[in-house]
């Protein structure tokens, strides 16, 4: 398939989840507003969530640039700011909360939700070497729950709480995070 007609299948996909949510995301509805014939979908995604799976990790209305500032806390800070970013402009932000709410009550959403997740994670994963070279990072330390604190303390405030995600908050939330882990 063409790169260019898999992105338009991946962000009406995506588009329709924001708009419709799970159960109102049909196969023919992103065939019809990709402008694609649904055999083409299923030929190339057996279920729409599979084709969610691969919308979520490919489409680049969900992807975060993996920063180079020279420190953990600058890469660390800037990984938050888009997250925050992501988590609090539409549609974006309609697309992650859908996708965690069907995914929340669905068995064939988990493994998108666990692929989108474990995608994001390698992707981070150099910020974690680089400041583990530096010293900056205990030997110990696990990226994972170093990002599930972080990216858990934004989701907290910025969706669960309805609460603004300032810099302020993003500073010291990175700080607190750091402090226990630090090399």
């Amino acid at each position: 398939m063409a790169p260019r007609r898999q992105q338009e299948i991946f962000d009406s996909t995506l588009a329709l989840l924001a708009e419709k949510g799970y159960d109102g995301l049909t196969v023919e509805a992103v065939a019809e507003r990709a402008g694609v014939n649904k055999t083409t979908i299923y030929r190339w995604w057996p279920s729409k969530a599979a084709l969610l799976a691969d919308a979520l990790v490919e489409a680049p209305l969900l992807d975060l640039a993996t920063p180079d500032t020279g420190s953990l806390r600058g890469d660390l800070t800037a990984v938050v700011g888009a997250i925050v970013a992501l988590l609090t402009t539409p549609p974006a932000s309609d697309v992650a909360v859908a996708a965690l709410a069907a995914s929340a009550h669905r068995a064939e959403l988990a493994s998108a939700t666990q692929r989108f997740f474990a995608d994001r994670l390698a992707r981070e994963r150099p910020i974690f070497e680089r400041a583990a070279r530096r010293g900056e990072l205990a030997a110990d330390a696990d990226p994972m729950t170093i990002m599930d604190a972080l990216a858990g303390a934004v989701w907290c405030r910025a969706v669960f709480r309805g609460r603004p995600v300032d810099d302020a908050f993003v500073d010291r939330t990175v700080a607190m995070v750091l402090r226990g882990v630090s090399g």
